[in-house]
């Protein structure tokens, strides 16, 4: 039986020390959970603690759900990542891409070839994330998102669909895969995955993922049955000093439309179970989801020296990208666990990853803005590495 007492201590110091309000850790191998830790606070104002049914706000770690949903699909031979996206969605067609002159001068011109789905998937088809018009966009590419966008939200609350078609036309910021660029390719992803199934995407999480596995510390929508679990969102002042903030993805399923972005409200142990099922190689409790192969594709590395370049940063130091999730390549910048481990992060505070070899999975949750994911994922991922290898 492991020792996790060091972990304990690590993620009291957090509350203790102010660095967050309250936070939880899920650590699985093979099909057992064999840590949660909980500390401090899912709602300070009210003195509810953070507990093992919990439900965290995801962000970006949403799109892990998303991506894993296309994998099975590929599986069933309905696409390849070489194909074009104009196949599935025909707005894409005649994209064009922005270039600026030596003199200065900004044109559009057409792509030297289509964007495929690996260039949405993995990244690097040349779209920024445009959630809300930009009030100063730093490229032309962002500026006209910036226009579409507002004309949708002049209409309500839009469908990542009504979002994908909008954006068809706008000119990329360089010729797909060329370059890696966090941004707009899940909200395409997310809509290859309804044209897909028929349906909207939070449906499909929850038939393809959620039910499953039986997830039931996991929505996508705040409701009367799951309101008293979930944490709330904290903007942090100084150590110690926090302020509820109502967090931008937050919805209502009375006035937002299925077919809207989803945000996952997950427990960490809930999200613990999804990434162990990956951490297997695309099994749990004796079903198969994906395919070994399926899930090694998924994180492999799919960037060059030149995409590597626009990926790296101290948070990101040692890893590469996928088809959606980031995959350790070396440990020289200090990462203690195996080469290969893979996962993600969302913007809250999440920090999730799996190891093949040892094939064991952890989580980390708290809600916070800032979330000083450099300061606590890494300390978080420091100490579970020492204890499990």
């Amino acid at each position: 039986m492991k020792d996790f007492s060091k972990l304990d201590s690590l993620i009291n110091s957090f509350v203790e020390q102010g660095s967050n309000p309250g936070c939880a850790v899920a650590v699985m191998q093979g099909d057992e959970l064999i840590y949660h830790g909980e500390a401090g606070y899912a709602d300070i104002e009210s003195g509810k603690k953070v507990d093992v049914h919990s439900m965290f706000s995801q962000a970006s770690t949403t799109k892990l759900f998303t991506y894993v949903i296309l994998g099975m699909i590929f599986e069933e031979g309905k696409f390849l990542f070489s194909d074009p996206l104009y196949y599935y969605l025909p707005e894409w067609k005649n994209t064009q891409k922005y270039v600026c002159r030596a003199n200065g001068d900004i044109d559009t011109v057409p792509l030297e070839k289509p964007i495929t789905i690996r260039d949405a998937v993995a990244m690097m088809c040349g779209l920024p994330y445009c959630m809300m018009p930009a009030v100063s966009p730093n490229t032309p590419t962002l500026a006209a998102m910036s226009r579409k966008m507002e004309e949708l939200l002049k209409k309500g609350t839009p469908t990542i669909a009504e979002e994908v078609k909008a954006m068809a036309d706008v000119p990329v910021m360089f010729e797909p895969g060329s370059h890696w660029l966090y941004g707009f390719g899940s909200e395409i992803t997310g809509v290859l995955v309804e044209t897909f199934e028929g349906k909207a995407l939070r449906e499909v999480f929850k038939d393809r993922l959620i039910d499953p596995l039986e997830l039931e510390d996991a929505d996508t929508f705040p409701r009367p049955g799951n309101r008293d679990r979930l944490v709330t969102n904290y903007a942090k002042k100084a150590p110690g000093q926090f302020e509820p903030q109502k967090y931008f993805l937050s919805s209502d399923p009375d006035t937002t439309p299925a077919g809207a972005r989803p945000n996952l409200l997950i427990s960490a142990h809930d999200f613990a179970v999804f990434m162990q099922m990956l951490a297997n190689g695309g099994s749990y409790k004796g079903r198969k989801f994906l395919g070994s192969g399926t899930v090694a594709m998924l994180h492999e590395n799919q960037l060059g020296p030149e995409q590597l370049k626009d990926f790296e940063n101290d948070y990101l130091a040692g890893y590469g990208y996928g088809l959606g999730f980031r995959t350790l390549m070396t440990q020289k910048y200090g990462h203690n666990g195996h080469v290969g481990n893979f996962g993600w992060t969302g913007g809250t505070g999440i920090w999730v990853e799996a190891d093949p070899v040892e094939r064991f999975s952890v989580v980390y949750m708290h809600n916070m803005n800032p979330n000083e994911e450099l300061y606590h994922h890494h300390r978080v991922r420091a100490v579970v590495n020492g204890i499990m290898l």
